[in-house]
């Protein structure tokens, strides 16, 4: 059974922070590629970030670069998202998915990832 569970999220106002934790089980996570995605009501999914299973590559959109920040830490197999100077336009539910690779890259494609978490809420106010 492969689980991937998504915490951390709440609502904060413009200008805030917030850090979310995805938890993975049942799977090789240090030969995972992992991304974060979200999706807002009436809109597509979307990748915020990726990072590759060595976490020597990491993708970041522009919508997003300079105020999130993606880390793994493979002992407790968790994957971070820290989220800084949040703006409305960042509300969404946000996503975990996870891929057991042994390509070293960040994957950025949706239907590259074979497990996905349940989501967690981020609410952004101005």
């Amino acid at each position: 059974q492969v689980q991937l569970v998504e915490s951390g999220g709440g609502s904060v106002q413009a200008g805030g922070s917030l850090r979310l934790s995805c938890a993975a089980s049942g799977l090789s996570f240090s030969w995972s590629a992992i991304g974060w995605f979200r999706q807002a009501p009436g809109e597509a999914r979307e990748l915020v970030a990726a990072i590759s299973r060595n976490a020597a590559n990491i993708y970041y959109p522009d919508s997003v670069k300079g105020r999130f920040t993606i880390s793994r830490d493979n002992a407790e197999n968790t994957v971070l998202l820290q989220m800084d100077s949040l703006k409305p336009e960042d509300t969404a539910l946000y996503y975990c998915a996870a891929k057991r690779t042994f390509t070293v890259r960040a994957m950025t494609s949706e239907n590259e990832y074979d497990y996905w978490g349940q989501g967690t809420q981020v609410t952004v106010s101005s």
